[in-house]
């Protein structure tokens, strides 16, 4: 097969309707715009037009994007850089701070990725239950500070 032997299948390519030539084309007169009305004047609409009600684009906010105030951020402390304490260590939120583990003043959660090889106390703002379970498996326990959230699924 050779380029001049290509050709496109039958009914792919229609010529354009020729508008306005007279009755006697079928398409004459109001070449097919109908009577009168918005679309039978001028090239129609623009872009995002909504019939005159205030378009999608003007309703909505110019610059994206939502800011939750009240946003917790932590500190994450996954459980091998607790082994970096001695064993039987009280360990808080002023030693992660110290040891540079936590940025000073913000709230600590600790994360269960790991593995503890040390028995510690340790007190944080927030905990995973695999870490709370694995400190615990250790011999260590594990304080929270702050307001608690109630566990659910209690009667």
């Amino acid at each position: 097969m050779k380029l001049h032997d290509l050709h496109s299948p039958e009914g792919a390519r229609t010529r354009s309707q020729k508008v306005g030539r007279g009755t006697g084309s079928g398409r004459g007169k109001t070449s097919g715009r109908g009577q009168k009305g918005q679309q039978a004047r001028g090239q129609g609409f623009r872009l995002g037009f909504e019939g005159g009600q205030l378009p999608l684009a003007q309703r909505l906010p110019k610059i994206g994007g939502f800011r939750n105030p009240f946003k917790k951020i932590y500190a994450v402390v996954n459980l091998t850089k607790l082994n970096r304490f001695e064993d039987g260590a009280e360990v808080g939120p002023e030693a992660f701070y110290e040891s540079g583990i936590a940025d000073s003043g913000t709230a600590v959660k600790l994360l269960g990725t790991g593995r503890l090889r040390r028995r510690l106390t340790v007190t944080a703002h927030a905990a995973s239950p695999s870490a709370r379970a694995a400190i615990e498996a250790k011999g260590g326990t594990v304080s929270l500070i702050g307001p608690q959230k109630e566990e659910k699924g209690a009667g």
